[in-house]
């Protein structure tokens, strides 16, 4: 199943996030240690350009599985992340024109 993951961030949380960008983006390449596959992913900015969060588009099993794998993300144990939306994405959604998944292991 694909799943469309946003994350809105509290506000005043750039010292923060700048800190645990690194756990993030391990956690992004590990797929949360197997619990989803990160296609494709970016930063979320407000008009200004300041960061107000971040999306992926994830594989994952199941939705309990994709919700894992966002409230493990060291931004959200680390109190940055402030609201998590995952929406499924339809039977029809073609992944494979992703040409490099952030996620090393695949799924």
């Amino acid at each position: 199943m694909f799943f469309l993951m946003r994350c809105l961030h509290h506000p005043g949380q750039d010292v923060s996030r700048d800190t645990h960008r690194p756990a993030h983006r391990a956690w992004v390449q590990s797929g949360g240690e197997g619990l989803a596959s990160v296609l494709i992913g970016s930063a979320l900015l407000d008009e200004g350009g300041a960061q107000i969060g971040n999306f992926g588009v994830l594989e994952a099993e199941s939705l309990q599985d994709a919700k894992a794998f966002a409230e493990g993300d060291p931004l959200h144990r680390a109190g940055v992340v402030q609201f998590i939306e995952l929406t499924p994405l339809p039977d029809t959604f073609q992944a494979a024109r992703i040409a490099d998944p952030m996620t090393t292991i695949r799924r």
